[in-house]
């Protein structure tokens, strides 16, 4: 499989890669394109969350769940859809969150969230692949150890991170981290069914930065093109 991701991560990873439920996942993988099986992301997009963000540079961590199914939509950032694609209703809320806290208005029409990883935004589901039109699809493959594998190291190896846990889900996930280290911010999940049950109001745009902020980090612009 073709690992693409910035170096500083395959360095930070290099033992996860020769363990051997990675050798099952890719195993799994190259059978269900054997069986002419339709995969998201593509291949060369599946470790694109490590090729935007490097290590060295990262400083807030966004868990999501499992990729888009749909055509066209995954490209391997949590939440963020391929350029030309509309954003997705969890995503539509996470734009009114954003304008609801910190006043910026948010694209109709544009879903694609590079930009934010380019600044040192990990997008980070916990399932790095899906079958078409299957959701969860491969969430039993291995995935699941490897990201957490994945949000240890970075607990572990750097410190003043921002993780951002959004559903029930995420939050599992908060064992994980140190947080004598790091900081948690939790809330509801953005999707149309659970927005209003403590997502909307989460304010975690603005609390991110002021967290930033308090370390002398350089705050995320949230504004996309």
């Amino acid at each position: 499989m073709d690992i693409k991701m910035e170096q500083s991560w395959k360095e930070v990873l290099k033992q996860e890669f020769s363990k051997p439920y990675f050798q099952q996942i890719v195993t799994f993988l190259k059978t269900e394109k054997l069986q002419k099986k339709i995969i998201y992301p593509p291949g060369s997009l599946i470790f694109n969350a490590f090729d935007q963000t490097p290590f060295h540079h990262l400083k807030v961590v966004i868990l999501g769940q499992d990729p888009y199914h749909g055509a066209g939509q995954a490209h391997g950032l949590c939440f963020s859809v391929q350029d030309g694609v509309p954003p997705p209703p969890s995503l539509i809320n996470i734009y009114k969150e954003i304008e609801s806290d910190i006043g910026v208005g948010m694209p109709a029409r544009y879903g694609n969230l590079t930009k934010w990883a380019q600044q040192g935004v990990l997008m980070l589901n916990a399932f790095l692949t899906v079958r078409a039109n299957e959701p969860a699809s491969h969430s039993k493959i291995g995935w699941e150890e490897f990201t957490n594998s994945v949000i240890k190291k970075i607990s572990d190896e750097k410190k003043g991170v921002v993780f951002i846990l959004w559903g029930k889900f995420a939050q599992e996930k908060q064992v994980l981290i140190d947080e004598t280290k790091h900081y948690v911010l939790k809330a509801a999940h953005p999707s149309p069914f659970s927005a209003d049950k403590g997502f909307f109001g989460c304010r975690h745009f603005s609390k991110t930065n002021e967290l930033l902020m308090k370390q002398g980090i350089e705050p995320i612009d949230w504004k996309l093109p």
